[in-house]
C-alpha cells in the first residue's frame, strides 16, 4: 500500500495567523489530540519576534512540555541565528527555514532579496549540522505572488535547489495565495523535480479558490508523497490579502483514504480535534469533511 506523510502545520502556521490568542494549555491539548489521531509530524511553534507574531510568544513553554525524544517529530520555524539559539535551548530535533520564489514577496515579508534571505540561513544550517538537527526548507509563492503575479517555474526550481544544497532534507512548496490550478502545479513540479528529487518535495496548498484538494491530487499523481495541512483549515497568510487558510488536514486524509493510500491517521479522531480547536476559536471548522461528519459522529 502506498504511504503518504502528512505534516500538520495547524499549531504553528495555522494558529500564528489567527487573531484570537490561545493559551499554552490549549495549544498543548491541541497538539496532544493531533498526535493521538496518528499524526507523526506536528509543527509546534516558531522562534520569531513576539512583536510580529504574538501567537508564537510561548513556543519555548510549549516545546518544554512536549516529549521531543519520542516517536512524534515537533519541528519549529527558525528565521535567524537568534531563533536558532532559542530552538537549541528548547532541545528541538528539527527546524524549518523559509525562503520565497518571489523577489517582491521576499522584500515585503522580510525586507531582503531572495539571495540575501537564503544567505542568512547559512549559519543556521551550519549550527544544525553541528547539533545533528534536521532542517526542512519552505518555498513560498511557488505559483503566484500577491505582488508580482505568476512566478516562473525555473525560479522556484532554483530556490528549492539552493535549499537542498544548503542541507535541507525536504523542500515544501507553498501555494501561498491559493490561486494555483493543477496544470500550473504540474508545470512547476516538472521544473523543480529536474533539480530536486521528487521524493524530497512536499506540497503546501492553500484553499483560497477551493483548489487545494485538486492540486494535492495532481501532485500525488506526479509522485509527491508528503503534504502539509492544517487541522480545521486554521490560518491564512497575513501578508497575502484575502488568502483563506491552509487546506484542512481532515479533507486531505479523506482524499487519501478514498485513493486507498495509507497516511496512518484516524479520521474520526481528527475531526473531533477540528471541532475542539474551532470551539476554542468560537467558530465552526473551515473543513468540508468536518462539517459533513459533524461534531459527534
Amino acid at each position: 500500500m502506498t504511504r503518504v506523510k502528512i505534516v500538520e502545520v495547524g499549531p504553528r502556521d495555522g494558529l500564528q495567523n489567527e487573531k484570537q490568542q490561545l493559551d499554552t494549555a490549549s495549544k498543548l491539548e491541541l497538539i496532544r489530540r493531533l498526535a493521538a489521531s496518528g499524526l507523526t509530524t506536528i509543527e509546534a511553534g516558531a522562534f520569531v519576534s513576539p512583536k510580529w507574531v504574538p501567537q508564537m510568544a510561548d513556543s519555548l513553554q510549549v516545546l518544554q512540555a512536549l516529549d521531543l525524544s519520542g516517536p512524534v517529530s515537533y519541528p519549529v520555524l527558525v528565521p535567524n541565528d537568534k531563533g536558532m539559539e532559542q530552538a537549541l535551548a528548547a532541545g528541538v530535533r528539527e527546524i524549518a527555514v523559509f525562503g520565497a520564489a518571489s523577489e517582491s514577496f521576499s522584500q515585503k515579508n522580510i525586507n531582503a532579496s531572495i539571495a540575501d534571505s537564503l544567505a542568512r540561513f547559512d549559519s543556521v544550517l551550519a549550527t544544525a549540522r553541528r547539533e545533528h538537527i534536521r532542517v526542512r526548507g519552505y518555498v513560498s509563492c511557488v505559483v503566484d505572488c500577491p505582488y508580482e503575479g505568476a512566478i516562473a517555474p525555473a525560479k522556484v526550481a532554483e530556490v528549492a535547489a539552493r535549499l537542498l544544497d544548503m542541507g535541507c532534507y525536504e523542500i515544501s512548496l507553498g501555494d501561498t495565495i491559493g490561486s494555483a490550478t493543477p496544470n500550473r502545479v504540474l508545470d512547476m513540479l516538472a521544473a523543480v523535480s529536474k533539480l530536486v528529487p521528487i521524493d524530497k518535495l512536499a506540497g503546501h496548498f492553500h484553499d483560497t479558490y477551493g483548489m487545494a484538494i485538486s492540486n494535492i491530487h495532481a501532485s500525488y499523481q506526479a509522485g509527491v508523497r508528503t503534504f502539509d495541512s492544517s487541522v480545521a483549515g486554521l490560518g491564512g497568510c497575513p501578508y497575502a490579502r484575502g488568502a483563506s487558510g491552509n487546506v484542512a488536514t481532515e479533507d486531505v486524509v479523506y482524499l487519501m483514504n478514498g485513493l486507498g493510500v495509507d497516511c496512518g491517521i484516524a479520521l474520526p479522531r481528527l475531526v473531533e480535534t477540528a471541532w475542539f480547536v474551532s470551539g476554542l476559536l468560537g467558530r465552526a471548522p473551515a473543513s468540508r469533511v468536518a462539517q459533513a461528519m459533524g461534531r459527534h459522529h
